[in-house]
């Protein structure tokens, strides 16, 4: 520690000593600058913002420091500073003795001489002594980043002195960091029915909440620090939230709402936006938004995929193939499996040319990364352009490829049933067909495609019963209208 900082805190400390008197004198107040403003000069670890409200949390509840714009802010550390001057009612008394102690303490701290310090209150330390010597080195310790020491000798503290609100709030913050938050609520919680109300407090219960998915706990502490610290944007961020978590997205739009007309680039409020304006089945608004992100720069590939899937809801196609591909580019830790989703929507769809450009995309991005189950996907994804490109062989090819991987895949076995019927060998098209009925979740379609075999044969008496298996297990009315015809021409037989 630097010998001006030193300074500094020791005559914070001192400020303290006279406050702990016995005579019951209030508490001194803050100097206008921080004492120890050194205590939380480390870099805000601030994850990307243009990440989901949903990665968001995950990230703050993994991670050993919660992620807060806070830990910078000057009047932040002010208010950790406040920590070292005494409060009455809530602070151990002190003797002549012990002030003249701590004193001595204080001075050695201010002159640098750190070693004597700590030597001194390791001397005045015991099972008998003033918390207020636990304190003080827990003070030291908590501003060198040894956090599990600190609390340690916080939570001693408190035994000794259970309405030590300095104590109880210097551990909320310990645990807070190191992502304990089921601690941290219990101790920010005390200090609040200590008297300490204020905006911070409340504030970082509310994130301790909200990490512990008790949304509406953390929505009425968020609340309480807005009312105390209106401007600032870390409580009315998790207001807004908090609002998502409990599917209130007319509220967490309007707050957002206001929040952007102050901070029109933060891309994170955009994103939060939209993922409400989805919750309210406002799609392209939400699409919007995502577009506005995309043009700050800030996408992610959780974001792209998003607007791909709203794209292709909306059948506007090829912009949904040029998100996924993006996103794919983006990371080689993005999946394939939302791209290859789409793509098989595309194929139902009809959008041939769309299917094509984003498979072939999937192929040059993660072709040599596939797993087995990806793979069987792209395969029957290029069997089905085949068939359309009238690339008969090809997608025989490509349907054997998917058995080999996997001998019960039923879609592929009506494939090369169909493609054996069309290359005019009706046997080994049957022998597909009924090989896909054997599968519980195929047995529908192979019967009504077996069926419509028999029926190119004029063999109606035969196709019958496997119509009627068929709608037995899946009713449509289209078969079903199928069947009756069926019916009629065997009988005018």
């Amino acid at each position: 520690m630097h010998l001006h900082l030193r300074t500094c805190f020791a005559a914070a400390a001192l400020v303290a000593l006279n406050s702990c008197a016995n005579t019951g004198a209030p508490a001194g107040k803050p100097a206008a600058t921080s004492p120890v403003e050194a205590a939380f000069t480390r870099e805000a670890a601030v994850g990307d913002a243009g990440e989901t409200a949903a990665e968001a949390q995950t990230r703050r509840t993994n991670n050993a420091e919660v992620e807060l714009e806070l830990w910078n802010r000057p009047d932040f550390k002010r208010w950790f500073a406040a920590s070292y001057l005494a409060e009455s009612e809530v602070e151990p008394r002190t003797t002549t003795v012990e002030r003249d102690q701590l004193q001595a303490i204080f001075e050695a701290m201010s002159e640098d001489r750190m070693d004597k310090a700590l030597t001194e209150l390791g001397k005045r330390r015991g099972a008998e002594a003033n918390a207020v010597f636990d304190f003080t080195l827990a003070n030291i310790h908590f501003q060198n980043e040894e956090l599990d020491t600190a609390r340690d000798l916080y939570a001693l503290a408190v035994d000794k002195y259970p309405k030590f609100r300095r104590a109880w709030r210097n551990m909320a913050l310990i645990d807070f960091r190191q992502g304990e938050f089921e601690k941290a609520a219990a101790a920010f919680t005390k200090v609040i029915e200590l008297g300490g109300n204020d905006a911070v407090t409340y504030g970082l219960l509310a994130y301790s909440y909200s990490n512990l998915e008790d949304h509406i706990a953390a929505e009425s502490a968020y609340r309480m620090a807005v009312l105390l610290e209106p401007r600032n944007a870390d409580w009315r961020m998790g207001l807004a939230r908090s609002f998502f978590k409990q599917q209130r997205y007319a509220d967490a739009v309007a707050l957002c709402d206001a929040l952007i007309a102050v901070e029109p680039e933060r891309a994170d409020l955009w994103l939060l936006q939209a993922n409400a304006l989805l919750g309210l089945g406002k799609p392209m608004d939400a699409a919007r938004n995502y577009e506005f992100v995309e043009s700050l720069g800030r996408s992610t590939p959780e974001s792209l995929q998003m607007l791909a899937d709203i794209y292709v809801n909306e059948e506007l196609f090829d912009l949904a193939v040029e998100r996924h591909v993006s996103a794919l580019e983006m990371s080689d830790a993005v999946k394939v499996d939302r791209a290859v989703r789409a793509a098989k929507v595309l194929t139902s769809r009809g959008a041939l040319g769309a299917t094509r450009r984003l498979v072939e995309s999937v192929d040059r991005l993660r072709g040599s990364t596939l797993s087995d189950a990806e793979r069987k996907d792209v395969l029957k994804l290029r069997a089905r352009l085949a068939v359309a490109d009238g690339a008969g062989e090809a997608e025989a090819t490509v349907l054997r490829e998917i058995v080999e991987l996997d001998p019960l895949d039923g879609e592929a076995l009506i494939l090369l049933g169909q493609h054996s019927a069309r290359g005019g060998d009706p046997e080994q098209a049957i022998f597909y067909f009924e090989r896909a009925a054997n599968l519980e979740a195929f047995e529908a379609n192979a019967k009504v495609h077996h069926a419509q075999l028999l029926v190119g044969q004029s063999r109606y008496a035969e196709a019958l019963p496997l119509l009627r298996r068929a709608q037995t297990l899946s009713h449509r009315d289209n078969i079903q209208e199928y069947l009756e015809q069926v019916e009629r021409v065997s009988q005018g037989r």
